[in-house]
């Protein structure tokens, strides 16, 4: 069943679901009673899951929640999705995911969000609005408005949430972030992150030529609320990460996996601090290469951080782990006494202890943090009433911030003094037009948000 709604429908139904819970702008949000609740589940139950971004790493994502049931599918490129339509031939088609305003909206429990970075918070905010619990893909968001916006809404609204970093529930990962804060290396105040990204074309100029639309794909729903661009093959299905437009990048797209066990070990919040270095300037697209770090402040008993990532082909000097050849993706800490812990992936299942010699018949403390059935099976499980899950977004909000508050740095070329409660940069308010975008999707739970979107396309 394929539905393609016109916008005197989408206006329609918008009038009908009852408007939305947030109308927001730049400068904070508005509450309101919502639209609709979720059902109340026994863990016996199956939830009623709707699907957006089903193509790409949404075939993944969806297939980790496929012993649910999988009530819709929303996508704009029938082509990419193709695999997951035929998967679950039973499940509604859809290619705007703003049909969860209408009458869809009251059978769904849970919304999974596969999509591009650029509608993360825009779909998580139409659901949650009606009390669906969300699990969203890294990064959580494209502003580091948007990540504080979808952090409060969970909250508020009591919605069991995960971001995709599925190291995190790793048996191995949550063993090096006990060993971490057990302090086995001694105390850290170095940290090095590195990712083999971009794997797309960055540092580059937008493309002169328009191309014509391919007949399964949605154009003008894919560009969502951001701006008008004429389609060309080099944004998609996967190249959208390196534009400023749509993604967030290098960083965005490994920090949050690749930096997750410093922040989670090392509890490391809000920097205080962050300043880049890049290998180029482009107005459109992220740089072929950056370096960027934070400054973290102690927490409790443990000492100030610096954080350092590099993208583009850079590692930490191979001195700091002497006799091992650093990967393409890692995290290293460094402690003291010449001990470090080396995470040797986008995630720390397979850490290591070194110098391996010193650590060879370490057992270690026992273990302080529950072991996962899953990443995705953590979250039904919260999501029909259980433990949180604990990449929900009330931790990977708070990091998501962090990470792409590097982005904020590349941007404006200079050191970002950070104010986290009030968002702002202290030494550069030119900053605050990246950081609190005026997006047009601003309100779009509401009547007025629908037609803003569908009048850009007249």
């Amino acid at each position: 069943m394929n539905h393609r709604t016109n916008r005197r429908e989408f206006l329609s139904n918008a009038a009908r679901a009852g408007a939305g819970l947030w109308v927001a702008g730049a400068a904070g949000c508005a509450r309101v009673k919502p639209a609709v609740k979720s059902r109340t589940l026994s863990p016996s139950e199956k939830l009623n899951i709707a699907c957006i971004g089903v193509g790409g790493r949404g075939v993944e994502d969806t297939d980790g929640v496929a012993g649910e049931n999988i009530v819709a599918l929303f996508d704009v490129d029938e082509a990419q999705a193709a695999k997951t339509f035929e998967r679950f031939p039973d499940a509604k088609r859809y290619q705007d995911f703003r049909e969860l305003l209408g009458p869809l909206g009251k059978s769904i429990d849970a919304v999974v969000i596969s999509a591009p970075d650029h509608i993360h918070a825009p779909a998580a905010m139409m659901a949650m609005a009606q009390g669906k619990h969300v699990f969203c893909q890294k990064p959580l968001a494209h502003s580091i408005l948007e990540v504080r916006m979808m952090t409060e809404m969970a909250a508020k609204k009591k919605l069991a949430t995960q971001m995709g970093i599925q190291g995190h529930s790793m048996n191995g990962h949550r063993r090096a972030v006990e060993l971490l804060q057990a302090a086995v290396i001694g105390p850290v105040r170095e940290v090095y992150a590195w990712s083999d990204r971009p794997i797309w074309p960055q540092g580059i100029d937008r493309p002169k030529e328009t191309e014509p639309v391919p007949p399964t794909l949605n154009w003008d729903l894919w560009l969502g609320w951001s701006p008008r661009r004429p389609y060309n093959h080099i944004y998609v299905p996967f190249n959208w990460r390196g534009w400023w437009d749509w993604g967030c990048g290098a960083l965005g797209d490994m920090g949050c996996h690749n930096m997750d066990v410093a922040f989670w070990g090392l509890k490391l919040g809000a920097p205080t601090s962050c300043e880049a270095e890049v290998s180029d300037v482009h107005k459109e697209t992220f740089p072929k290469a950056s370096t960027i770090r934070w400054q973290f402040p102690a927490r409790g008993m443990m000492p100030p951080v610096r954080l350092t990532w590099y993208d583009g082909g850079g590692k930490p000097p191979a001195e700091l782990a002497p006799g091992v050849k650093l990967p393409t993706n890692g995290c290293l800490f460094i402690g003291t006494k010449g001990r470090r812990l080396l995470a040797p992936d986008w995630h720390a299942n397979d850490f290591k202890l070194l110098p391996e010699k010193e650590f060879k018949d370490f057992k270690g403390p026992k273990g302080t943090i529950p072991r996962s059935p899953g990443h995705y099976e953590e979250w039904i499980a919260a999501c029909k009433g259980g433990a949180p899950a604990l990449a929900n977004f009330s931790y990977s909000g708070p990091m998501t911030e962090a990470v792409l508050l590097g982005n904020v740095a590349i941007r404006m070329g200079k050191k970002i003094e950070w104010d986290s409660k009030n968002m702002r940069a202290k030494n550069c308010p030119e900053a605050d037009a990246v950081i609190k975008p005026d997006t047009p999707w601003w309100g779009a739970t509401t009547v007025v948000g629908w037609r803003r979107w569908d009048e850009q396309k007249r």
